[in-house]
């Protein structure tokens, strides 16, 4: 029974998050918000009545995203009615918006990671060049 009860919650985040999707990229006209919003995440509460919604917003200065954040909290017994309208369910969840960053930083770190494997290159023929001498092949050669 509790796994029938855990597959149902899965089934309702899954179906939160392809509607907010679309709620966000067609319902929501408020011109300060920005247009690159992604819903990364819903997790809804075992009793299905609280819903965390993590959304992203790409190439987004910090200040603009506490605003966006704040603008959809603003509105969310508004998309809170949207989604009653849109899914076929007794209980419509209370919906929170928070940022969910992983986006940010999984970006942040292939930077770093290709920054020094940029740099690891820009030295590597520097190396190359000078070890070259030194190498034992060299030696053998002249043994033979």
């Amino acid at each position: 029974m509790a796994h029938k009860e855990f597959s149902r919650v899965d089934r309702l985040s899954q179906q939160l998050q392809k509607e907010l999707a679309v709620i966000l990229q067609r319902e929501i006209k408020d011109p300060r918000l920005h247009t690159m919003i992604t819903v990364s995440q819903v997790d809804v509460s075992r009793d299905l009545s609280y819903a965390k919604i993590y959304v992203t917003f790409l190439g987004l200065a910090e200040d603009k995203i506490k605003d966006n954040l704040k603008i959809l909290n603003d509105a969310k017994g508004f998309i809170r009615s949207l989604i009653g309208k849109r899914i076929q369910t007794r209980i419509v969840p209370q919906v929170q918006f928070y940022y969910d960053s992983t986006l940010d930083e999984g970006i942040r770190l292939t930077a770093l990671v290709e920054s020094a494997r940029r740099a690891d290159e820009a030295k590597r023929p520097a190396a190359s060049t000078e070890d070259e001498p030194a190498e034992p092949n060299n030696s053998d050669d002249k043994q033979d």
